[in-house]
């Protein structure tokens, strides 16, 4: 099920670090999080949309990339963001 406004509005919310911020590497990552969630569970029902399948692979891809960033840059930032999406265990 894709995100609505207000999803969207509360996750940005939720990681901005100021109040007009909604392009920082954390909430570009809760944002990327949350589809490729949604994408997975899609195609755990449609095992054969391989068109799909690539979109979920660039996004993980991009995550990944501003994943590396924040944490050569912000190494607290990143360890908190990371178990607040329960990404690395």
């Amino acid at each position: 099920m894709p995100s609505s406004a207000e999803h969207k509005t509360k996750l940005i919310k939720t990681f901005q670090s100021t109040a007009t911020d909604t392009g920082s590497p954390a909430v570009q990552i809760a944002l990327l999080t949350e589809r490729i969630n949604d994408l997975a569970e899609h195609l755990k029902a449609h095992k054969k949309d391989f068109h799909s399948r690539r979109g979920l692979v660039m996004m993980a891809a991009k995550r990944n990339r501003l994943l590396k960033y924040l944490a050569a840059n912000d190494r607290p930032r990143y360890t908190d963001l990371i178990q607040k999406l329960g990404l690395r265990k």
